[in-house]
């Protein structure tokens, strides 16, 4: 029996690198819970991300998702310290993050309930703009920022961003976030149209919910409906982008810009890169 908290939510995965509670309403709590690094993805929060997301999936209760990280940050992207131990074995092991990444994104948009992105602290990588960008609605705190990231280490866009972002955004404005890896403060991101609401650090959470309890007290059908045919127009274009977007991943993940741009990354230092 799953557990029940006091707030009366009930703790379907109450351990692990992401965690997934339901209440009452139908709000299903989606919580990356890495915080002490930052919700970086290593290849076993993917796999317990895909498996709640699919547990969303399968359970005719839950009328809307609300998606945060737990600790100072929604998610800092990729897990570099556990992509440069990999060694050789680095493009397989990014094989099957990136297949589950993308899953989950592609589930997420799939899902017939909403889906929130509450954002506090980085939103970087494929982990976290691609989340962002695989969600319905984003709530962000003022504080928020958002990276692409990708390049910076010598890697490419995953998790769908190769498409969704340029559809979000407009494709000069997903050109300049995914070359130059700047950072995009909220307000800024809202003016791209790549979150919906800014807010008050400290109203985040509560502004998130009263979002969420909006969309579950909405028709689930009518809100499916909708949806769908709004990402179809994206949607369909992403998931036909992502066996060579996930190709292109494990190619480039054998090079030695590669190796050379994760140990930049790590140790905090320019990178210097060479073509090889």
């Amino acid at each position: 029996m799953a557990e029940l908290h006091e707030s009366g939510e009930e703790a379907l995965v109450a351990q692990g690198p992401v965690l997934l509670g339901l209440d009452a309403q139908g709000i299903a709590r989606i919580r990356l819970n890495r915080p002490e690094s930052s919700n970086a993805m290593d290849l076993d929060l993917l796999r317990a991300l895909h498996e709640v997301v699919m547990r969303c999936h399968g359970d005719p209760r839950v009328r809307v998702v609300l998606l945060r990280g737990e600790g100072k940050n929604f998610c800092a992207g990729g897990d570099v310290r556990a992509f440069a131990a990999q060694g050789e074995a680095l493009p397989q092991y990014l094989r099957q993050a990136t297949a589950y990444l993308q899953i989950a994104a592609s589930s997420l948009m799939r899902l017939d309930a909403p889906v929130i992105a509450s954002v506090h602290g980085f939103a970087a990588g494929g982990g976290g703009l691609g989340l962002v960008c695989a969600s319905d609605l984003v709530v962000a705190a003022e504080s928020s920022r958002f990276l692409a990231g990708a390049t910076r280490a010598g890697m490419a866009p995953d998790a769908g961003v190769s498409v969704s972002l340029s559809r979000i955004v407009g494709l000069r404005r997903a050109m300049d976030i995914v070359l130059t890896n700047r950072v995009i403060d909220a307000r800024e991101a809202l003016a791209l149209g790549l979150v919906n609401r800014v807010v008050p650090d400290r109203d985040l959470d509560s502004a998130s919910l009263d979002l969420a309890r909006e969309l579950a007290r909405g028709a689930p059908q009518a809100l499916a409906a909708g949806k769908r045919l709004l990402w179809n127009g994206v949607g369909l274009g992403v998931e036909a982008a992502l066996p060579e977007e996930a190709r292109t991943v494990a190619e480039l993940s054998a090079t030695a810009d590669v190796k050379e741009g994760l140990a930049a990354v790590i140790e905090r230092r320019p990178a210097r890169f060479t073509g090889r």
